[in-house]
């Protein structure tokens, strides 16, 4: 089988740790950002693809690589347009390389599992299931009436059976239903939460797609296989999920569903955070309390935190924005980012700190006057050879080893050199070490914004 991990997201329920331009996949809400625990848990069943936009391009690439998958495929969808046409893409671009009868599961890229050697034991009987030319999805066994999920209605009696698993042919999709019908489910027995988990083989897709969706199907017979006119192509592609476009359409000799309890969350809310740490006995921050309980901080590295006379509150912390939520109220957060979209505010699309392919940097201060930041370089890696307009730049070296290309000129620096770059000069800094280096680097000028920059070489081949 190959895993294929669907990576996108607005950033909407757990700001403001998730922005925008920082969906939660990349958060390290639990020491490592979800993303990269789902690329290591799915390895182990063969080498994993990625379907991401294109405009997380930098993230992707580099936290794959930070995770030990420096080789991993990844599909650039020029801008998101849900999850058929990403799922399309993925077949059209495996058919053209010779992949079109490889079974494939198709994964969220920012869900948790608690429980591996179920969800491996689910996953081995969806795929046998798959090789007769089945779609197969995992369907999650509810713990509650939850009405934040899609329901998978299944027929009572098992279509197979394998190592105390079974697959089920599946009667209906059901939307997010009110409490009363979830209690109802829930009582049924054979109604299971949708995780958007799908194996089949990329074939059997494919006919699919011919068969219910053909104008996405024949949108891709133009693809070509350097994939230079994908951007075209997507262009004319409606906004539409999986779910609606094939797997409701399906009948039962064409789905299954196989349920399981693989210990599944979807972090899909700060209470959902809470719990996994509560349940877990980790706790973040340490929090002193007195005359309070039931606490949750997600703390700023070398803070301390206090509650005094107040109980059942979620607390989370960032370089530029605090939330203070009631338990259990949390869904409301994504009220708060509608606004801040609303407002045209950067807090709802960004951070203080950006990612690139070569390090990061870090906004320490923005004003009229000037900017500061601090950046690194990774080791042996450099910056564009880039101008800017409409400010100057000046730099002190605090850590590491290397060299500032000013106007074609190199200039070996080391801890402690000041460098400055005028106006509309070429430059670059390059760092000549195996350790990262950094630079605090102050702006002055008319505007600081940026794109504010002319690449003249870039290693990563950005614009």
């Amino acid at each position: 089988m190959i895993p294929v991990i669907l990576s996108g997201g607005s950033g909407t329920r757990l700001w403001p740790v998730s922005r925008e331009k920082f969906p939660k996949q990349f958060c390290e809400l639990f020491e490592e950002s979800l993303q990269n625990l789902t690329l290591k848990r799915l390895a182990k069943y063969g080498k994993p693809w990625i379907v991401t936009s294109a405009s997380l391009r930098d993230f992707t690439e580099k936290k794959a690589i930070e995770a030990g998958f420096s080789g991993v495929e990844i599909l650039f969808e020029p801008s998101s347009k849900n999850t058929a046409p990403a799922i399309a893409l993925l077949c059209k671009v495996m058919e053209l390389r010779g992949l079109a009868n490889e079974v494939v599961g198709v994964f969220p890229a920012d869900h948790l599992i608690e429980k591996e050697d179920v969800f491996s034991a689910a996953l081995e009987l969806a795929e046998s299931c798959a090789r007769e030319k089945k779609v197969v999805t995992l369907g999650l066994r509810p713990t509650e009436p939850a009405t934040g999920y899609g329901y998978i209605q299944t027929e009572k009696q098992p279509y197979n059976y394998r190592k105390q698993m079974s697959s089920y042919t599946v009667v209906k999709f059901h939307e997010k239903p009110n409490l009363g019908l979830a209690k109802e489910f829930l009582r049924d027995g054979s109604y299971h939460w949708n995780a958007g988990i799908f194996i089949f083989p990329v074939h059997t897709m494919i006919e699919l797609f011919e068969k219910y969706q053909p104008q996405i199907w024949e949108a891709f017979a133009s693809l070509k296989a350097d994939l230079t006119n994908l951007k075209d192509i997507y262009l004319n592609l409606p906004s539409i999920s999986i779910d609606y476009a094939i797997m409701e359409k399906l009948s039962n000799q064409e789905l299954l569903c196989v349920p399981c309890s693989p210990g599944w969350n979807d972090v899909g809310s700060w209470d959902a955070v809470a719990d996994v740490y509560e349940k877990s006995g980790r706790s973040r921050g340490n929090p002193i309390e007195v005359n309070s309980k039931n606490n949750f901080v997600l703390p700023r590295s070398g803070k301390s935190y206090a509650f005094v006379g107040v109980n059942d509150l979620i607390v989370v912390d960032t370089e530029d924005a605090l939330l203070v939520a009631e338990k259990g109220l949390t869904q409301d957060v994504k009220i708060v980012f509608e606004r801040l979209k609303q407002e045209n505010s950067k807090l709802a699309s960004e951070h203080r700190f950006e990612e690139r392919p070569w390090g990061r940097f870090d906004v320490l201060l923005d004003n009229k006057d000037f900017k500061a930041k601090i950046i690194r370089v990774n080791g042996n890696a450099q910056i564009s050879y880039q101008s800017h307009s409409q400010r100057e730049e000046h730099w002190i070296l605090v850590r590491g080893v290397g060299e500032v290309v000013l106007d074609d000129k190199v200039i070996a620096i080391a801890k402690g050199s000041y460098i400055k770059i005028p106006q509309g000069a070429k430059h670059r800094m390059r760092n000549t070490g195996s350790e990262p280096l950094e630079f605090i680097e102050v702006q002055l000028g008319s505007y600081f914004g940026e794109d504010d920059i002319v690449r003249f070489q870039d290693d990563y081949k950005r614009e």
